[in-house]
C-alpha cells in the first residue's frame, strides 16, 4: 500500500482555509454550494483557500472580494479548527468576524446566499466541518 489514496490526492493533504462570519445583528451571511459541485448544496461560510505568502486576513480578503463583491473589515478571529473528512483530506479552518465591509453584496459563486438568524444555523445542512461551530454560535458561546 503506498500513501497516496484511491483518487490520486495525498491522503495527508491539508487545506489552510480562512472564512467569514459576516454579522448584521443577530444574523450572518451563509451561501450554499452550487448544485454538481463538490458537497453541492451543502451551506457554508463564504471564504477560501489561503495561498502560499498570504495571511489568513489577506485570503479573507481577497476571496470575499471575488466570491461576494465586496471589501470586508477582517475582524478578530472567532474560532481555529481542524477537520479531516472520510475522504482522508483535512482542512484548517480559521473563522473571522466581519462586522463592516463596503460594496454591494454580489452572488458570483454561490447557488444561494441569505442572511440567517444565528439561532437557525443548525437547521441547515451545512459542511461537516462546520457543524460544531454551528453548534456553539447557535447557543450564543462564540459571539
Amino acid at each position: 500500500m503506498g500513501d497516496t489514496a484511491q483518487n490520486g490526492r495525498d491522503p495527508k493533504t491539508l487545506r489552510l482555509v480562512a472564512a467569514a462570519l459576516i454579522l448584521r445583528g443577530d444574523e450572518v451571511l451563509i451561501c450554499q454550494r452550487k448544485a454538481g459541485s463538490p458537497m453541492g448544496l451543502k451551506w457554508e461560510f463564504p471564504g477560501g483557500k489561503i495561498e502560499a505568502g498570504e495571511s489568513p486576513e489577506q485570503a479573507l480578503r481577497r476571496e470575499l472580494d471575488e466570491e461576494l463583491g465586496i471589501q470586508a473589515s477582517i475582524g478578530t478571529r472567532i474560532a481555529h479548527l481542524r477537520h479531516t473528512y472520510r475522504s482522508g483530506g483535512a482542512v484548517d479552518l480559521q473563522f473571522f468576524a466581519v462586522h463592516s465591509f463596503e460594496g454591494e453584496l454580489v452572488n458570483h459563486i454561490f447557488e444561494d446566499v441569505r442572511w440567517a438568524p444565528l439561532r437557525d444555523l443548525p437547521g441547515y445542512d451545512f459542511l461537516a466541518a462546520d457543524r460544531d461551530l454551528i453548534r456553539d454560535l447557535a447557543a450564543g458561546k462564540l459571539l
